[in-house]
């Protein structure tokens, strides 16, 4: 049996107890060592099989896991985040599918989940963005033309943006092609929830002298938009007017919005 497990952002006490439970009994373990914490490497048994896939190509990985299904061993494919963003997952899965070896996922909480708890900032604000883009720079790695960051820029919406640390002042660029503006707030958060984690907070404008003035160009989310302005409207949700399921209101709805 694999399990893919998500290993969490970083913080070794934010992988969930399911994740950490499977981690402490599988006979091998491969976990992707340029960005899982080594420190949840402490959870794993006496004498479990580590392997670091970063050094690994998946050909390599499928032969570990395959070594160890003949041996009658479990194996923990241990992901950073949640394994379903940038995790290359699927491939695996289909893999082993065809190997008839039988596999499950346990999800694991994102780096962005993680970023906008460093921040101390909520992405949906009301009257500011109820949407969430994920996305990427193309790079050495190409994205669609129709999600190209100038495309999706278009919305305004709340953007995260990983993998493009590296890429800032291109970033840059094409973001102001979209609906941001150089005062756009943004935000790069690097190593969300690790001991070394930092926050700067920029523009969209200068997002490239923030990354060279802090050293950051790797390991990193680019955050994008009005909802690190704080400015928004009160929701609807605990308003005393507004009635639900559970609460009768008093009707005294001032115009806050949902």
């Amino acid at each position: 049996m694999v399990h893919f497990v998500g290993a969490g952002p970083g913080g070794p006490d934010l992988i969930t107890l399911r994740g950490a439970r499977l981690l402490s009994e599988a006979d091998c373990v491969i976990y992707a060592g340029s960005l899982v914490n080594p420190a949840l490497l402490a959870l794993t048994k006496e004498g479990a099989s580590i392997y670091n896939s970063a050094q690994m190509t998946l050909e390599q990985v499928l032969a570990v896991i395959g070594e160890m299904e003949r041996s009658g061993k479990t194996t923990v494919r241990l992901h950073t985040g949640d394994p379903c963003l940038y995790g290359a997952i699927q491939e695996q899965m289909d893999q082993l599918d065809e190997l008839g070896i039988p596999w499950d996922v346990t999800p694991g909480v994102s780096s962005f989940c993680g970023a906008a708890a460093a921040v101390g900032t909520e992405y949906t604000l009301p009257g500011v963005s109820q949407s969430v883009i994920i996305t990427r720079m193309a790079g050495r790695t190409p994205v669609p033309e129709r999600e190209s960051i100038a495309s999706l820029a278009a919305h305004g919406a709340t953007m995260v943006i990983f993998l493009s640390a590296g890429m800032l002042e291109g970033l840059s660029t094409e973001l102001l092609k979209g609906a941001y503006t150089p005062d756009t707030p943004a935000a790069l958060v690097y190593k969300a929830t690790w001991p070394e984690e930092k926050v700067v907070r920029c523009t969209v404008g200068t997002l490239a002298q923030a990354g060279r003035e802090h050293q950051i160009s790797k390991t990193a989310l680019v955050l994008v938009g009005d909802f690190l302005s704080h400015s928004y409207q009160r929701s609807l949700l605990y308003h005393p007017g507004f009635s639900t399921e559970f609460r009768q209101g008093d009707g005294s709805l001032d115009g806050a919005a949902l």
